[in-house]
Formats: structure tokens, sequence, C-alpha cells
């Protein structure tokens, strides 16, 4: 692995998991609904599923000295009877955080099923996005909702937390984005909640913007977040462009999903990410002659280190090893419905969490 930490699906770990399991396939907050069969399909675009993960210490990066930074996806193959890759650029070496954004998915277009069994978060908020397609998500606080284009599912693991996300029975056309964001340590320990909000749309000219995290262009998300934050798509019309005022106290990310596209005149590939680092007013995005669908995400800088393995995000190996002891006793092992991270009303087995890595997790950077 190239880099450290990162949702990797293991192709035999989890054939050996398929075999053995079956899965289930507006918003509702707490909604009991009856089971339904499916066929067990395993993904890791909303979860860390690396069979030997190692540890990840993130902190701030010294800012870019050009002003736009452009970071290349790397494309990472997911497991299963299915197998689908998916677009990384967050973390990676050169890049560990914007704002307290710590990890960016993209993935499809491209017909499939999506099924994840229960599996636990500590420490952050997952944020599902979509363009296309729809995931239905329980979790352990008994959340039940299904996320569409234009609606986000935000859920807060902070003390812990457990969730499955399944797509539509049948294969449909899925295309989307899968991010978290790390808690600072003054809200990592809360209780974990979810939502399910709609975006706040907004015509500017130029195009069109979709505020799902944060404000921008008069534009506002009542989602909770637990720092300064931002995140929204924005379409913008063939050949057009888009002048936004920013906050210059945010770094920023530009996720180019389709068309060509230059970010404050650097120009941008499909699927990779522009870094626009604090300081800057304004964010200029033009479209080629197709158009062009962007996700725009930024934060003051995180100005903490934290760790992170597998689904969880802590400060010292210690705490990693407590929160893979209390998934594995409480839940895998059935030692307590009602620990740390409850328990999803699923059909089927949760994942068991990977070996440690045989060395000592500690922060860096």
């Amino acid at each position: 692995m190239s880099c450290q930490g990162e949702s990797f699906l293991d192709r035999s770990h989890l054939d050996k998991l398929g075999r053995s399991r079956q899965a289930r396939s507006a918003s509702q907050r707490v909604a009991p609904v009856e089971a339904t069969r499916a066929p067990t399909v395993y993904d890791s675009r909303v979860s860390n599923l690396e069979k030997e993960p190692h540890e990840l210490a993130l902190a701030d990066t010294p800012a870019s000295t050009s002003g736009v930074d452009i970071l290349e996806p790397r494309e990472v193959p997911l497991g299963g009877p299915r197998a689908m890759t998916v677009r990384r650029t967050l973390p990676q070496r050169s890049r560990s955080l914007i704002g307290a954004w710590c990890f960016v998915d993209h993935y499809g277009p491209e017909t499939t099923r999506m099924t994840v069994p229960p599996h636990p978060h500590t420490g952050l908020q997952t944020v599902s996005w979509l363009f296309s397609g729809d995931i239905e998500h329980r979790d352990s606080v008994g959340s039940q909702a299904t996320v569409r284009p234009g609606e986000l599912n935000l859920m807060t693991a902070g003390h812990g937390i457990a969730h499955s996300e399944v797509s539509s029975e049948q294969p449909t056309l899925l295309h989307g984005a899968q991010l978290w964001v790390a808690l600072p340590d003054s809200a990592r320990d809360t209780q974990p909640f979810f939502e399910n909000v709609a975006a706040s749309t907004v015509d500017v000219a130029g195009g069109r913007l979709e505020v799902f995290i944060g404000s921008l262009a008069g534009a506002s998300s009542p989602a909770r977040v637990f720092s300064p934050l931002l995140g929204a798509q924005l379409s913008v019309d063939a050949g057009a462009s888009v002048a936004l005022d920013i906050d210059p106290s945010f770094e920023h990310g530009v996720l180019v999903d389709s068309g060509d596209v230059t970010v404050n005149g650097t120009s941008v590939a499909p699927t990779h990410l522009a870094y626009v680092d604090a300081g800057h007013d304004r964010l200029e995005i033009t479209a080629g002659t197709d158009g062009a669908r962007v996700l725009i995400i930024g934060g003051t800088p995180f100005g903490e280190q934290i760790v992170m393995w597998w689904n969880f995000i802590g400060r010292t190996h210690d705490e990693i090893v407590r929160y893979r002891d209390d998934w594995q006793t409480e839940v895998i092992a059935g030692g307590n419905a009602h620990g740390r991270f409850g328990t999803v009303d699923y059909d089927g087995a949760a994942l068991p969490a990977p070996e440690l890595p045989g060395i000592r997790l500690k922060p860096r950077g």
C-alpha cells in the first residue's frame, strides 16, 4: 500500500465473508422496516474495509506556494463478487487534510449494487453525497434514511456508532462521493447522531450551487458540524465562469466530477482535486464547452494530529486498541449489544476488525 490506513477491500477476506453471510438490502429518522434478502456484495465507499490497515497520522501540511495544487487520484479496486474501483484523492502523502476533511472517495458512474454490512466508526463524521442512485442508511442509534441526489446523509460517530449502507435491490447507476470529516478533540467524544438534510440551492451567475455543509453565496445548510466547514456541489454552464467569494481563513478543495475545468486559472482534469490554500477570498471556476460539475470542500486548517486506522479516528495507539477491542468484544463476539457501538437493525453479520499492525501506532507530522 502506498499510503497507510486507507480503505482497501481485500478480495479473499470478503469472498470468505460472502460465502457465509447474506445481507439485506424523503428521509426518515427512526423507522422499523421489514427485512429483505439481497445478494452479499461488499464495498468500501463508506468504510475502511482493509484487511491489514496500517496507521495514518494526519496533520496540517504546509501551504501551497503557487496557490493551487493538483492532487491526482489513485484508483483503489474494491473486492467482492462485483468489483468496482473508486478514485481516492484524500488522504495522500502530499496532503492529508483540507480543513477537517480527511477522506475523499469518488466513484461511478457504474451500474452496480452496494451492500456494506454493519461496521464501526469513532471520532469522525461520514458525508454521503450522490449524483445518481440511492443508498439506504441504518445505524445503531435507530436511524433509517435513504440518501438521493440533492440530499446529504451526515452521520456523526463521536464516541462510537455502527452503520450499514445498502443500495436498491436491483442494480442501479451509482455515482457519487464519500467523505469523512475529522472531529476536533473538543467534540470527538460526543454522543452519536444522524441527519438527512436537503441541500440549499441557489442560482449563481454561470451556474447552480447546492450547499450541503456550511455557507456559500448566500446559501446555508442546517447540517451540524463541529469546526468551520464548507461542502457544496457546483454545476457550471457550458463555457461559463463562476466567481465565488470565499472565506480567506479557509483552505479549499475542488473535486472535478465532469467537464474541462480551470480553478483560479489552473487546469484541473476530471477526477482530480485542486487544492487552494488559505488567504484567497475568491474562487473562480471555469467550464469548457460541455459544462462541468465539481464538489467544493473547505475549512479552516485543522491544527490537530490524528491517527486514522481502519474506521477509527483517535489520538493515541491505546485509543485505537480500545476501540478495536470494544468492537470485537461487544459486537463481533456478542458481549454487549448496548455498548459503545450498539446494534444495527440488519439481517446479517457485522464486519470483524482486521488485526492491528505489529508496531505501536503514534501520531506523526
